[in-house]
């Protein structure tokens, strides 16, 4: 594709900002389209109390780093919009971009949708036990989100309130509400299932240990004999360790007590890139009695509150209920399309994309921000690169069996951890140096991006490994 060719990137989140940015740098003249009036995606849409949950040195831009006044490891939502208008600023991406506006005709589309936000995932109910029967307030935390700080307070100040879930925006949100409202009115989180959680500083102490090394202890698509030998020999070391931070969490968290032992393993979330980390008072709002948290197996609405299944006290008076219970991310992106066709290129979860960005039967689409990984904009930027260098012809696609060849190996691979509840999108978690090792071969970059071989193997890699890729002559 030659640069005179026009470009298309839809939505203005952090997978939009790095495209249009390395589009610049290769000449191109690319259109942004953004729905609603402000750069930055779903940051520019949560709650104040909330805070980045990847260590900001995994969470930035190759050639932009975090300022120097931001010395937080988890910057907090202002921080991030912040640094994301400053990167705009630099880089002069906002006179691309075409606020509150819809895409036309152009010859390649970049979708940077974003996987949080716009479609909410909300429970099922029978006719006349859903929120129609409730005379309270009944919102998702999208939408709570989106109010800021000042209408949210009122919404919930001196009100029964009461959080669905039990990831990340769920335990933000009841914390907040909780350490606003205090135990004269406790929040209530009800949620069915538990799942580990970490503090901060064991996150970040697993970011640091994200090296070549444990990547080798995961098998991989299409592996040879030795690597399948590694993989084996080398796996109960990472499962013991893993079954240790279970322990340490049972041990510094009441898990027991209140009911939070989670029944999978933590693999599992690993895997599926659901481990949020804890705000560091959950425990003691909920030992403060600001925050009390039930589990059961499912509830129903009624006049003026709820009837909890599976509980002594069936009967839960609230008034307000605040859904944290997800996104529809695929049918999201199954929605963009009109054509049917299309829309069954992405029904279900076991949709191929070659390089978790092109699908093989639309080679003019690219997807940028729908593969979950450790850290979303370090992934996004590395596949940003590699798709810029595929639009000024340095390499070509394989031929589209090859490609959903490649996207069928990667499938049975990630299945082997999560079985039944594989999601396409976690294809790369465990395997985010293997992947872009895959992504520098393509570009014709080396993949050894350290300068010994102890470094190469033990030391973790991040986005400042990548600032220079240089494809070989």
């Amino acid at each position: 594709m030659q640069p005179k060719q026009h470009v298309a990137i839809v939505d203005a989140g952090i997978s939009s900002l790095v495209a249009c940015k390395h589009l610049i740098e290769k000449g191109f003249d690319p259109i942004v389209f953004e729905a609603h009036g402000t750069v930055g995606g779903v940051w520019s849409r949560t709650i104040e109390s909330t805070k980045l949950q990847t260590p900001k040195q995994l969470y930035q831009f190759w050639d932009f780093p975090w300022p120097a006044l931001v010395t937080e490891t988890f910057p907090n939502p202002k921080q991030v919009m912040e640094y994301l208008y400053s990167y705009v600023t630099r880089f002069r991406i906002l006179p691309k971009i075409k606020f509150n506006c819809k895409v036309y005709q152009v010859d390649f589309v970049i979708l940077c949708i974003g996987m949080f936000s716009d479609l909410p995932r909300t429970p099922e109910f029978p006719l006349k036990e859903g929120p129609e029967a409730f005379e309270g307030k009944v919102l998702h935390s999208m939408d709570y989100a989106m109010m800021g700080q000042g209408l949210a307070a009122a919404l919930t100040r001196e009100k029964r309130v009461t959080v669905v879930g039990s990831q990340k925006s769920a335990l933000d949100i009841a914390v907040e509400v909780a350490t606003r409202n205090g135990s004269r009115h406790p929040c209530t989180l009800l949620f069915k299932r538990a799942h580990w959680t970490l503090p901060d500083y064991l996150v970040a102490f697993i970011f640091r240990h994200l090296n070549r090394f444990a990547e080798f202890m995961v098998h991989k698509p299409g592996e040879g004999f030795f690597l399948w030998l590694l993989a084996v020999l080398l796996w109960p070391l990472r499962a013991t360790f893993l079954k240790l931070v279970e322990t340490y969490l049972t041990w510094i968290y009441p898990l027991k007590k209140y009911n939070m032992v989670p029944g999978h393993s933590l693999i599992e979330q690993l895997v599926s890139r659901m481990t949020p980390t804890l705000p560091s008072n959950f425990y003691n709002a909920v030992e403060g009695g600001s925050l009390i948290l039930k589990r059961l197996p499912s509830f129903r609405f009624c006049h003026t509150g709820l009837i909890l299944d599976g509980g002594a006290n069936s009967y839960h008076p609230t008034d307000v209920v605040i859904f944290a219970t997800g996104y529809e991310s695929e049918e999201k992106l199954k929605n963009i399309f009109s054509s049917n066709y299309f829309q069954k290129c992405f029904a279900g979860s076991s949709y191929p994309l070659y390089r978790e960005c092109i699908h093989p039967q639309i080679p003019q689409l690219a997807i940028l921000g729908y593969a979950d990984s450790p850290s979303i904009l370090y992934t996004t930027e590395m596949r940003s690169k590699w798709l810029m260098q595929f639009l000024v012809g340095q390499f070509e696609l394989p031929t589209i069996r090859e490609m959903e060849d490649d996207a069928r190996k990667w499938e049975t691979c990630t299945r082997r951890y999560v079985q039944d509840k594989y999601k396409r999108y976690w294809v790369s978690v465990m395997l985010q140096i293997y992947c872009n090792d895959q992504l520098c071969r393509d570009m014709r970059c080396n993949p050894r991006r350290k300068n010994s071989l102890l470094a190469e193997l033990f030391a973790s890699y991040g986005p400042s490994d990548y600032q220079n890729l240089t494809p070989k002559s």
